[in-house]
């Protein structure tokens, strides 16, 4: 803590000065707080359970060990992959480098789909109907594109102009790395940062994307394909090895409108030089050290990270990404107690108490949509640490000796796992992150909160420390995921996870009055120079930051020392609970990957997310008597309360 401020103007410095002042971003590293330290922990974790499988000789075939071991073995035999350079791609090169016309494009755009190569010019996967949950169906989605977000395509301001050019000297270097003449590499990338600058218009903006509504198009295949007359989507699924299906999901028909004019108005030259783009960029991190490096330089440029991340820690992220339900078997068998289990299972309780009694206050909202909002909060589903059933990876080939194959092997198993939900019940044992993720989530459609036991310690969350500690860490982090399902988007589903209104008019009306207003003291906090808070794409993150706190500080209120006055370390049980969400959120990041942060990540920076909440709560005035005249008051009748 720096207690030479006030809490009342600066409650992040007062809260985590010290502490930011004396970690500065690590070289390897792009940010650097409590997330980081915890996801340090774990990946060190990991590391040591994968060198253990890895060393093991006497691991069965086929086993939960030896399957691991084997994937991080290969992974890591750096002399081997250096030595094969680019030869595992080199027939994708050629194969995308030779279509001759637009059934060509397309059928080496399904076939690297498919193949687990990469995902050129859309989107594509299998999940549950908006409007009808228990439905698995084919969605279509924008994309087409390399860069983080459409923005960098389309500005030309400093930054953005500093980032195309790293983009262009990237592809460049990688068709230089394969043979190709400088001139010709050079030409190459401003093909395709022109194709992908196209691509980049038809798309939209992140914050339209958000709108659940405006996504949901749905269409009879043989009517889409009357829209798209160079892609006849019954022939292109068939491709995608999806059969007997009638409709389709599409979140922005206008992006394939615009797709299917550039299929006839684009040289058939220059898409055989986008697919080789998309199979040289998606292979590039699994190839030789030439490729690793200018990978690395491409990242640099966009997020200002001083020197790669080493390889095991790549290698032990790719792992558990590959692979993560098996290598989670053996993470939680380590690392994760059933204590902990039950302790949150028992949070999870009270937030729920805490928020029923929070909906029940509400002097804004009518009584019949409390009662559906009641509803919907009875009927979230909690899943704590790790799946009951593990996914068991059946077919999936892994060799010690051929790490390139792995990846694609992976690649293409995940494939055909997703296509293979089609026409079945919606799996509801699922889990959307592995067991060693340091992160939490809500669904909308399956209406459940998810948290890994990657997050569930310290500083989130020890069971042996006092309450105020927990339920301003773990305890905010549950109340956050629950008011997910409030927010300005998850509020537009209803408790069986179905995109429908179950509002009054005018209880929605007043709500994004509340929203709009809270908006606009995120839009006012400035990150750099210029750069400000996008207040409309980090809405639905800061009402869950709002929400949550509110929550598991009513929730805290509940327990023995919440309603004690007993002091430790010199701070009241109140001023704890506050200073330990504070805390969960100090950190330093580089400049270049907050202004990329701003564009991208729907989340507000640490320092805002500090303050933007407690500012809007009565509590934490009285807890630090905050008063008129300092920095961070705002007027009781200007504080934004909604769940």
């Amino acid at each position: 803590m720096d207690l030479s401020v006030k809490p009342g103007d600066d409650f992040y410095t007062y809260a985590s000065g010290a502490w930011i002042k004396s970690n500065p971003v690590p070289a390897k590293e792009t940010r650097w707080g409590s997330f980081n330290l915890l996801r340090d922990f774990n990946i060190n974790a990991v590391k040591d359970i994968l060198n253990e499988t890895a060393a093991d000789k006497n691991a069965a075939p086929g086993s939960v060990k030896k399957r691991v071991g084997d994937f991080y073995a290969a992974a890591m035999d750096s002399a081997t992959i250096d030595k094969l350079g680019y030869k595992p791609i080199k027939k994708d090169l050629k194969r995308a480098g030779s279509v001759k016309d637009v059934n060509g494009i397309l059928n080496e755009v399904a076939y690297q789909k498919t193949a687990g190569i990469a995902s050129p010019m859309f989107g594509f996967y299998v999940g549950q109907d908006r409007k009808d949950v228990n439905t698995m169906i084919p969605q279509l989605s924008q994309g087409g594109t390399t860069l983080p977000d459409r923005d960098y395509y389309l500005k030309d301001d400093a930054r953005s102009q500093k980032i195309q050019q790293a983009y262009k000297a990237y592809i460049t270097k990688l068709f230089t790395l394969t043979g190709t003449p400088e001139a010709k590499a050079q030409q190459n990338a401003e093909t395709i940062f022109n194709l992908e600058k196209k691509m980049a218009e038809a798309q939209m903006a992140r914050v339209e994307m958000r709108d659940p509504y405006k996504t949901y198009n749905k269409f009879a295949v043989a009517d889409f394909s009357k829209t798209t007359p160079n892609m006849d989507w019954k022939s292109l699924m068939a491709k995608l090895k999806v059969t007997g299906e009638d409709t389709i999901l599409v979140n922005n028909p206008k992006f394939f409108t615009e797709l299917n004019g550039l299929l006839t108005s684009t040289p058939t030259a220059d898409w055989q030089t986008y697919l080789q783009w998309n199979v040289l960029k998606s292979s590039a991190p699994y190839l030789s050290t030439p490729f690793v490096d200018a990978n690395f330089a491409y990242t640099q440029a966009l997020t200002g990270q001083k020197v790669q991340t080493p390889r095991w820690q790549r290698m032990s992220s790719l792992t558990d990404n590959t692979v993560g339900e098996l290598l989670g078997q053996l993470y939680v068998e380590k690392h994760f107690k059933p204590e902990a289990k039950a302790r949150m299972n028992e949070l999870i309780s009270n937030l729920i108490k805490a928020y029923e009694i929070r909906i029940n206050n509400l002097d804004w909202m009518s009584a019949a949509t409390k009662e559906k909002a009641l509803a919907k909060l009875h009927a979230f589903r909690p899943k704590v640490g790790y799946p009951d059933k593990w996914k068991d990876y059946e077919g999936l080939e892994i060799n010690r000796k051929a790490f390139f194959q792995n990846v694609r092997n992976a690649g293409e198993w995940g494939y055909k796992d997703m296509v293979s939900q089609l026409g079945k019940p919606v799996d509801r044992t699922k889990w959307g992150m592995t067991p060693p993720t340091v992160n939490a989530y809500y669904s909308p459609v399956m209406n459940e909160i998810v948290f890994p036991a990657g997050i569930l310690q310290f500083p989130f969350f020890d069971p042996n420390a006092d309450d105020a500690v927990n339920y301003g860490g773990i305890g905010a982090v549950i109340g956050h995921e629950i008011s997910h399902g409030f927010d300005d988007s998850g509020s537009q589903y209803d408790k069986d996870g179905t995109l429908r209104n179950w509002w009054t008019a005018e209880d929605r009306s007043r709500f994004e009055e509340k929203a709009a207003a809270l908006a606009a003291q995120y839009d006012a906090y400035t990150v750099l120079d210029t750069i400000h808070v996008n207040g409309k794409l980090t809405l639905g993150e800061n009402i869950g930051d709002l929400g949550g706190l509110s929550a598991a500080y009513e929730a805290f209120k509940m327990t023995e020392q919440g309603q004690s006055k007993e002091m430790i370390d010199g701070f009241t049980p109140d001023q704890r609970f506050f200073l330990s969400w504070a805390q969960v959120w100090r950190g330093n990041i580089l400049p270049e990957a907050a202004a990329q942060q701003i564009v991208t990540d729907p989340h507000s920076p640490g320092q805002y997310r500090t303050i933007g909440a407690p500012v809007n709560m009565d509590a934490w005035y009285e807890a630090f008597n905050v008063q008129p005249g300092d920095k961070l008051y705002k007027a009781p009748e200007d504080r934004i309360r909604l769940w």
